[in-house]
């Protein structure tokens, strides 16, 4: 032991009580608008269907059109691997994995479209359609077939289908309450926001809701759509998406960024519409600085192009969705709109390569931060909570097993969980 140091100080204990009295409300407002991650499941896709065409039978359909894809298409693992690039050592398990999948969970997130996909039709007519959908979701999560997360699309907040907006969301709301109540999986999306008061427009209609069932304030929550160039950049310079953020007042779980119309909507021809041309990129990097520590989710957009035709077209499909998915995960943008059947199968490959790949290095590394191991990366506390929220979001999914990832760091889930969202101060670790 060497000679104990002697401790002076220069300045009265008042000082720093000053200081953190003239940072309380700081304080308080980075914990309000900036609480992190909610640690809740994030869906890795949410598949479309118009409000006149989702069935009881929707979800399942969807699954064994994907697997009836991949028997014809690709019938085995060497065969799906050969097509997408996938390394020999993960064709086996990514194969199995999908096709288990496939079969016990095709669909994550469902949104019944009363917007794009469904069209202007007479009143009555969207009024059956949305009373309907409110009966089937209640019936699925009440028999066990509903996916994890399901809710409706519905029309904008522009003057002209405004109305018909409100009263849908209205029919189906109120639907899902006389049949028992909202499920705890229930997702709205908000379509074409534009301006950060449409988003506090809807909030309102929200908690009129809310208030005439005798519900708790906010537990109607939402997701905003970012469509147009005014949503990214408003009129006055501002980061308009930030701000409608803001407007939701805790309500928004979710950006979700449509590819055809933001790129449309600044003049992207129609043969380069897609979520890896810049004017995606340069939208997908602003959503993402704004949502991040907020709590709110960012999501990529979709391709057109889709896996139907002679097996060359097929696979040329296939190609095309599996690297945007790739490139999309590598980018932190973990969840993307799915358009077809055929494109579960490479939906999935994509993310159960993804994380299987990296399943091993990033067990080590974090295991190694843990026992304060070392190594060749010399890791800080936000690159243990990014490792474990790597390596959550796999188990979630079901690219990997927590049996798996207990072996290889030694943790548990509740300990990935600590890691991923920790409590200033407040972190233990249990062996599993």
């Amino acid at each position: 032991m060497g000679q104990q140091e002697k401790v002076a100080t220069s300045l009265a204990g008042a000082v720093s009580e000053e200081i953190s009295a003239s940072l309380t409300a700081v304080d308080a407002e980075l914990a309000r608008r900036y609480p992190g991650d909610p640690g809740t499941r994030q869906p890795v896709h949410t598949v479309y269907v118009p409000g006149d065409v989702f069935e009881p039978g929707t979800l399942r359909s969807w699954g064994d059109q994907a697997l009836a894809a991949l028997d014809e298409h690709a019938p085995d693992a060497a065969a799906f691997a050969s097509v997408l690039g996938i390394p020999e050592e993960l064709a086996g398990p990514v194969h199995d994995r999908v096709r288990a999948k496939l079969e016990r969970e095709p669909v994550e997130d469902l949104r019944i479209d009363f917007e794009d996909g469904y069209g202007p039709r007479p009143d009555a007519e969207e009024d059956e359609a949305a009373a309907r959908a409110a009966r089937l979701v209640s019936e699925a999560y009440a028999n066990g077939t509903a996916a994890p997360y399901m809710g409706i699309r519905m029309k904008c907040m522009e003057a002209g289908v405004r109305d018909r907006g409100i009263r849908t969301t209205d029919v189906f709301l109120t639907g899902l309450m006389e049949a028992g109540g909202l499920p705890e999986g229930l997702v709205l999306t908000l379509p074409k926001v534009t301006y950060p008061e449409q988003v506090t427009a809807f909030v309102r209609l929200l908690e009129a809701f809310e208030k005439a069932h005798g519900l708790d304030a906010g537990r109607i929550g939402f997701e905003i759509q970012i469509e147009t160039s005014q949503s990214i950049l408003a009129a006055d310079g501002t980061a308009a998406v930030a701000r409608m953020i803001d407007a939701a007042r805790g309500r928004a779980t979710g950006l979700h960024y449509g590819t055809f119309d933001y790129s449309a909507c600044v003049g992207v021809s129609a043969a380069y519409q897609a979520s890896d041309h810049p004017a995606a990129d340069h939208a997908k990097a602003v959503m993402q600085v704004a949502a991040a520590g907020t709590g709110v989710r960012v999501s990529d957009g979709s391709t057109n192009v889709l896996p139907v035709g002679p097996t060359d077209q097929v696979h040329e499909a296939w190609r095309l969705h599996y690297g945007l998915t790739r490139r999309a995960l590598a980018r932190a943008y973990y969840q993307g709109w799915d358009m077809h059947p055929g494109h579960l199968p490479t939906r999935y490959a994509a993310v159960y390569a993804f994380y299987r790949e990296g399943l091993e290095p990033a067990a080590a590394r974090l295991a190694a931060y843990v026992a304060k191991a070392g190594g060749d990366v010399m890791d800080e506390p936000a690159t243990a909570k990014a490792l474990s929220g790597y390596l959550l979001r796999g188990i979630d999914c079901g690219a990997l097993d927590t049996a798996e990832v207990a072996r290889l760091t030694g943790l548990t889930r509740a300990d990935l969980d600590a890691f991923a969202s920790p409590r200033r101060g407040d972190l233990t670790v249990t062996a599993p």
